[in-house]
């Protein structure tokens, strides 16, 4: 490993300026004039991909191109299946960037510009590991296959007809994502498992069209009262959510793992002050750790309905929306969730309105086996280049690809993030540190070599 740890110390900068190339491509997959930035940074990953040594092409979908690469030379070793991806968010609000977006700016040892952390500059590491091995060595000590998409930003639409079609050729034995954090600086983390989610919006109708207060109010039903009056009705006093069987299937934390959270540093003045709030809230008996991480939620993400201009307008609005989002644990089923979540609210709705509901998406939550054979290769390669052992967590967030290669593959995966929860990712200001792209690329290059030796 000399060799490769002295390839990476003499090409970081390089490495540096080709991601900033690519973060000044703005492929924002959700705005269609951005359409042909998507497609340049596809064409920028493929170019990476041959240029480390790797077969590569593009494969077309009915929305954006997915970046398939593979390199096989390694028989009897294991196959490891890498993901990430090209697209970004919009770089919205503007006004609230100290830099442009997509002119990537180096300040305070950090590299700001949308994309940086998620996902341009934790996917490039791994492009830039595998180059080292194959500029230095002429080989991997595994087999690689990469499939980098360019629509997670929005779903991922295509991703799962292409893993669909593609079982064989996709064939590995552990699939690799880096689209996740640390725990805190200089604390890598391995995260063995994720919340699923099921998003809907409910609507409900009253009158055809807004009404004047005074005239008919008090004779008919406003969707706004009753909206509320819903919405209020989705916890309990404990912070429970009231949908039946709700907690049925709720996996339970082991003791061991209340503990391993317990043990990890949580500063509660700190991470109050630095969300804006005073006080914690959620399901009663939990801890913030526990409750993020491993217990369901039900949340309102966002709420319209009647007059929202300056002053008043007195009227009985003719409709209200509300738009619900449950984070779910292990062993729930995310259909089995929306159909009680709809059937409770059409059952609390009064006649006088009417309830439309509508679905989403949704994916399982998960956990993987914290002890398995691959996250012992990971856990040794991320101490070498982070020098300290990383802790095991789980998260409160959902990246459906990961339920996908379990389902239609039969593939776990190693969720190994780079990054921190500060690098505003989704925010202005997104930002990604030098120091853990560097030690990042490195826990990578060992990665390889530590999954040859996994029997």
């Amino acid at each position: 490993m000399k060799n490769i740890d002295q390839y990476l110390t003499a090409n970081a900068d390089r490495f540096v300026d080709e991601l900033k190339a690519f973060l000044r491509i703005r492929s924002v997959s959700a705005d269609s004039q951005f359409k042909d930035e998507v497609r340049k940074a596809a064409r920028f990953v493929l170019d990476q991909l041959k240029g480390a040594g790797l077969t590569a092409e593009l494969v077309e979908t009915e929305g954006h191109p997915i970046v398939y690469g593979e390199w096989l030379g390694a028989p009897g070793a294991p196959t490891v299946l890498i993901y990430g991806h090209y697209d970004v968010q919009p770089p919205d609000p503007l006004d609230q960037w100290i830099t442009p977006a997509f002119e990537p700016t180096i300040r305070d040892g950090c590299i700001f510009a949308r994309g940086a952390t998620d996902d341009k500059g934790q996917v490039f590491t791994h492009v830039k590991s595998i180059e080292a091995w194959m500029k230095t060595a002429g080989r991997l000590p595994v087999n690689v296959k990469l499939v980098i998409e360019g629509e997670e930003e929005v779903g991922s639409n295509n991703l799962d007809l292409f893993l669909e079609r593609n079982k064989a050729k996709l064939k590995a034995d552990v699939a690799v994502i880096s689209d996740t954090s640390q725990y805190a600086p200089d604390m890598p983390a391995i995260t063995y498992g994720l919340r699923g989610i099921v998003a809907c919006e409910i609507t409900v109708k009253g009158p055809k069209q807004d009404l004047h207060s005074g005239v008919f109010g008090g004779a008919i039903a406003n969707p706004v009262n009753m909206l509320a009056r819903l919405i209020g009705a989705l916890h309990d006093d404990r912070g429970r959510v009231t949908i039946p069987g709700f907690y049925d299937d709720v996996l339970p934390l082991t003791a061991d793992e209340r503990a391993r959270f317990a043990a990890l540093p949580f500063n509660r003045e700190a991470f109050l002050k630095e969300l804006g709030v005073p006080a914690e809230w959620g399901e009663e008996g939990f801890t913030s750790i526990e409750r993020r991480w491993a217990r369901p939620t039900c949340d309102v993400n966002g709420i319209k309905g009647g007059y929202q201009g300056e002053g008043p307008k007195t009227i009985i609005p003719a409709s209200a929306t509300a738009k619900i989002t449950c984070r779910l644990v292990p062993n729930q089923n995310p259909d089995r969730i929306v159909a009680a979540l709809e059937k409770y609210l059409r059952g609390l709705c009064p006649p006088a309105v009417r309830l439309e509901f509508n679905t989403w998406h949704n994916c399982p939550g998960f956990v993987f086996d914290a002890n398995s054979r691959f996250m012992a290769a990971a856990r040794k390669a991320i101490e070498i280049a982070f020098g300290v052992a990383p802790v095991m967590i789980r998260e409160g967030g959902s990246i459906p690809v990961a339920a996908s290669f379990r389902t239609l593959l039969g593939v776990d995966t190693l969720l190994l993030g780079w990054g921190q929860n500060t690098d505003n990712l989704h925010s202005p200001n997104e930002h990604f540190h030098l120091a853990d792209f560097h030690r990042g690329t490195r826990a990578s290059a060992h990665l390889w070599l530590e999954m040859s030796k996994v029997k």
